[in-house]
């Protein structure tokens, strides 16, 4: 269905796969996802698309080995075809000139906000990237972070690069200091984005996180994504995946994430 270009293991667990999916490269926008399975007996796993080439044809998504379905994708060897290959999904990024934007990601985030970095970027703004991971051989993707940026400014935990701890602690160093932000948009795990999002509420700054909700089919029809955004209940595939910080109901999503911790963990044993 859709070959593979290039695959290589950028990090730790960490691994880029460029594939050859010219329908999905011609109409891709900055935040959207697809769903990849990787086999017939896969799951379906939902991947941001982290860049594309239209004249190739072609588009990369960077994902994180964690469970049964994504070790099944690191067994695939350029030339191999995925089973199954949608997108683009779900909503892009509002676009516009809005004077400083910060972009806060850690883990595969990382590649997620790459494209947005070059929109923000084209379109005038002024964009600084955040960058974290538990320690510098773990990120990636630094130079063409740098490229589209207009800053990079690191955190790793050990403090092997950059501030010692997270991004969000970086960037509340950066806010106390009086940094002024038009926009920050925050991609990763849910507690990195729970935390920027408290971060910048008292601050008033429009903060969009990219939520990565449990998700079956991607299209809206089976609810499993379903949040709660300022008192309403969205689907994080079709109404998002990215919405205002500030009206997420964290507390539902934080204990929504380990509703099937077992069976994830019981599924990786059995493959």
């Amino acid at each position: 269905m859709a070959k593979i270009i290039n695959k290589k293991q950028i990090a730790p667990n960490i691994h880029q796969c460029e594939v050859e999916a010219p329908l999905i490269a011609s109409k891709a926008l900055p935040g959207q996802f697809l769903i990849a399975i990787p086999n017939e007996f896969s799951e379906r796993t939902p991947m941001t698309i982290s860049d594309w080439d239209t004249k190739k044809g072609t588009v990369t998504f960077i994902f994180l080995e964690i469970g049964a379905s994504t070790e099944v994708m690191t067994k695939l060897k350029k030339g191999d075809e995925f089973y199954s290959f949608t997108g683009p999904l779900g909503k892009a990024y509002d676009v516009d000139k809005y004077g400083t934007v910060g972009l806060i990601a850690g883990c595969y985030g990382i590649g997620a906000i790459y494209p947005a970095a070059k929109a923000f970027k084209a379109k005038g703004n002024k964009v600084i990237s955040y960058s974290e991971a538990r320690s510098n051989f773990l990120l990636y993707w630094n130079d063409k972070l740098e490229e589209v940026s207009s800053e990079v400014r690191y955190a790793t935990v050990d403090g092997s690069l950059g501030k010692k701890g997270h991004a969000y602690d970086l960037l509340e160093d950066d806010l106390k200091a009086g940094m002024k932000f038009d926009r920050i948009i925050a991609v990763g795990c849910s507690y990195l984005m729970y935390r920027v999002s408290q971060l910048t509420r008292p601050y008033n700054i429009k903060t969009i996180v990219s939520m990565n909700t449990v998700m079956i089919d991607g299209t809206g029809m089976c609810g499993a994504c379903r949040l709660v955004v300022g008192n309403k209940t969205k689907f994080a595939c079709v109404d998002g995946p990215h919405f205002d910080g500030h009206q997420v109901d964290w507390d539902i999503v934080l204990s929504r994430r380990k509703a099937y911790l077992e069976e994830e963990i019981i599924s990786k044993e059995r493959w």
